[in-house]
């Protein structure tokens, strides 16, 4: 319950960050909102900054997954072509909130099988979705021990709604 409401003010203030003169995060990884390290070749987090894409390709990650619908409120505009520029592989799949679909994971999945050589970054608004996501493959797919992997998603979150069944939590 505290981390979901740290996770409500973190977004709140992307939001005041994106649309004032005001800053509140830094350049490295860690400073990403929600940042959250799977392995060495898979983290997570919410919506990364312009600047801190360059910490994400400097810490050798090579593709960026981005959950995040068009439009959404803290989004980065042009971040495909930012990604891109710096050299990394970019991949959107956009999922609604309230509406993840099998679909959407199945797209997931198949890119992260393709991609398993590779260093990967997921990311959405505020990492609930990529944390959901992340949760869902490796327990699907990878075959890890769920209440093993529910301690990471419960870092960021506790998952409600469509998202328990869309989780199998």
């Amino acid at each position: 319950m505290l981390n979901t409401l740290k996770t409500t003010w973190g977004f709140l203030l992307t939001l005041i960050e994106k649309n004032s003169p005001l800053k509140f995060s830094g350049e490295n990884l860690e400073d990403i909102y929600n940042y959250l390290p799977i392995s060495e070749t898979l983290s997570t987090s919410g919506q990364p900054t312009a600047r801190q894409f360059c910490a994400i390709r400097d810490a050798g990650f090579t593709t960026v997954i981005n959950l995040l619908p068009q439009g959404i409120e803290n989004a980065l505009d042009g971040e495909a072509d930012l990604v891109t520029s710096l050299g990394m592989n970019y991949i959107h799949i956009p999922v609604a909130f309230f509406r993840p679909t099998d679909d959407n994971f199945n797209t997931f999945a198949a890119q992260m099988n393709r991609l398993q050589d590779e260093k990967i970054w997921v990311h959405c608004a505020a990492n609930g979705r990529a944390s959901a996501f992340i949760y869902r493959y490796r327990t699907a797919i990878l075959k890890e021990n769920p209440e093993s992997v529910k301690w990471d998603v419960r870092e960021i979150w506790e998952p409600f709604g469509v998202w328990k069944t869309f989780m199998n939590w």
